[in-house]
């Protein structure tokens, strides 16, 4: 396909109706120019490959043998992709009219913006928060403390999502980048296999002196986490594994890390095994 203007990487598994009304919205909410739709599915038993390989000839299919994960699934179709954006969209998602046409546009006329998020509206109609600072040992012992002590630089709770502004890391439910900054980061890091990649790449696209910017213009419909819910005690371990993975990866020579790290690690596995009623060995490729 010679001169593709956006490439959209969708990371599939056993969500075949979400990821069919996904690329229905997709059809029916084109980017003016050149787009290319790429499926990547990671070994689902539920038929998603075979229907749309059926229902959507056009698309292109990458068919896995086995899960790969969400970093390892988009890294496999940023192999293929050409154009010259790439926009990493979650299956249980809906594109609303205008929402691709608005977020490349961001990208054409703010050459500093490396990466776009959504505006992400559930089924409810509400906004969901979807944008967050990133994590650090300090300022998330910070959000859990009372008073003058907390902190709300993870959280971003306050965060108005009315209005167009820079974000340190948008969900990666829809994030659209310059293909040329992935590339020259080497996409995802395959060490977070589900959790925590999107914050590490967004982490690694500032430190270059990009910026990564949220439009309220954009809107998406999201149904939320059908495919991390069905494996839900694996995916709480996965998350907090990935967050101590994380802040030893970032962080693991400051001095706060150091002297917070060993206790926040202890909390956070603690709160795993409450949630996930036990333990796992979370995502295994």
């Amino acid at each position: 396909m010679a001169d593709v203007t956006l490439s959209v990487i969708i990371v599939n598994w056993n969500t075949r109706e979400f990821v069919r009304a996904c690329l229905l919205s997709l059809t029916e909410n084109p980017l003016p120019g050149q787009t290319e739709i790429i499926v990547v599915d990671n070994a689902s038993t539920d038929g998603s490959a075979a229907m749309v390989a059926e229902e959507f000839p056009s698309v292109t299919l990458i068919a896995s043998d086995r899960n790969l994960g969400f970093a390892a699934g988009n890294n496999a179709g940023f192999q293929v992709a050409k154009g010259e954006y790439w926009l990493v969209l979650n299956p249980d998602t809906e594109i609303m009219p205008g929402a691709l046409k608005a977020a490349t546009e961001v990208l054409w006329t703010r050459p500093g913006i490396a990466a776009v998020g959504a505006c992400q509206v559930g089924i409810d109609g509400e906004i969901q928060r979807s944008v967050r600072g990133f994590p650090t040992a300090t300022n998330l012992i910070r959000s859990m403390l009372p008073g003058p002590l907390y902190s709300d630089e993870y959280w971003r709770r306050n965060f108005d999502y009315m209005r167009a502004q820079v974000a340190p890391q948008p969900m990666a439910t829809f994030t659209l980048f310059r293909a040329e900054t992935v590339r020259a980061l080497n996409g995802y890091d395959e060490k977070f296999p589900i959790f925590f990649n999107d914050v590490d790449l967004c982490k690694r696209i500032w430190d270059t002196g990009s910026e990564i910017w949220y439009s309220p213009d954009v809107r998406i419909l999201h149904h939320g986490g059908e495919g991390t819910r069905q494996v839900r005690k694996a995916m709480i371990w996965e998350s907090s594994r990935s967050l101590i993975h994380y802040l030893k990866k970032h962080h693991g020579r400051e001095l706060g890390t150091i002297l917070l790290l060993p206790g926040l690690t202890l909390m956070v596995y603690a709160l795993a095994f409450i949630r996930a009623k036990g333990f796992s060995v979370g995502f295994r490729p």
